[in-house]
């Protein structure tokens, strides 16, 4: 029968089936998975409010459900769970327009053959005039997401580097990796970070897989 219904909490039960189908690649990433999300140098708390707001950067509803429930056996509280995701909105949006000094570059037809430089993203300031009450309502928002809240400025640039090894954006991960520092984030720190990311966006793919089964014996 065809499953007109494509997300289904129930589908994710599915998800052992990849085990017998590919037995040693998945037990890895399952090893894998629960090093990146252990307590080490950052909490099992704070890697479970990043894994929520990653999981919002890579749109997998099932590690949405999977990673918020895990948060609140941690304690998480739902104001903390909004922080992270109004952080994981902002580097989103963020990583737009942070690729929007490639679009100035491209239409004023620059000649340049290297397509990243830090100094390129200083041109994001000209959409002050191009675009000036859209541009000032992204700073605007994008502020007020990475201030110091229920959750402090260092952890929520440490989220804010994990979210950008998702959004895959250049420019984002120098800014929030400084960012991070200057809070007083230890290098091994934001290793973490970057793992809780790596884990997160390959278990978005493994999530999906249960969709992949469905659809191969529709």
């Amino acid at each position: 029968m065809s499953k007109e219904v494509l997300y289904q909490k129930s589908y994710f039960e599915r998800l052992p089936e990849l085990g017998d189908l590919a037995p040693e690649a998945f037990k890895a990433f399952v090893e894998f998975d629960q090093k990146a999300l252990a307590s080490g140098k950052l909490t099992a708390k704070l890697k479970e409010i990043m894994a929520i707001a990653i999981a919002h950067t890579t749109g997998c509803p099932y590690c949405i459900e999977v990673h918020v429930k895990n948060a609140k056996k941690q304690e998480v509280s739902k104001e903390e769970m909004s922080e992270s995701i109004l952080v994981a909105t902002a580097l989103k949006a963020g990583s737009a327009i942070a690729h929007a000094g490639n679009a100035l570059n491209t239409y004023d037809e620059n000649t340049d053959p290297v397509l990243y430089k830090k100094q390129y993203f200083n041109r994001i300031k000209e959409f002050a005039d191009l675009a000036g009450d859209s541009f000032q309502g992204f700073i605007d928002f994008d502020q007020k997401a990475m201030k110091s809240g229920v959750l402090a400025a260092k952890e929520k640039e440490l989220i804010a580097v994990a979210v950008a090894h998702t959004t895959g954006c250049p420019y984002c991960i120098d800014i929030h990796t400084k960012g991070a520092k200057s809070q007083g984030a230890s290098k091994e720190e934001i290793a973490e970070s970057i793992f809780v990311a790596t884990a997160l966006k390959a278990g978005s793919a493994v999530a999906h897989s249960v969709n992949a089964l469905n659809a191969y014996e529709d």
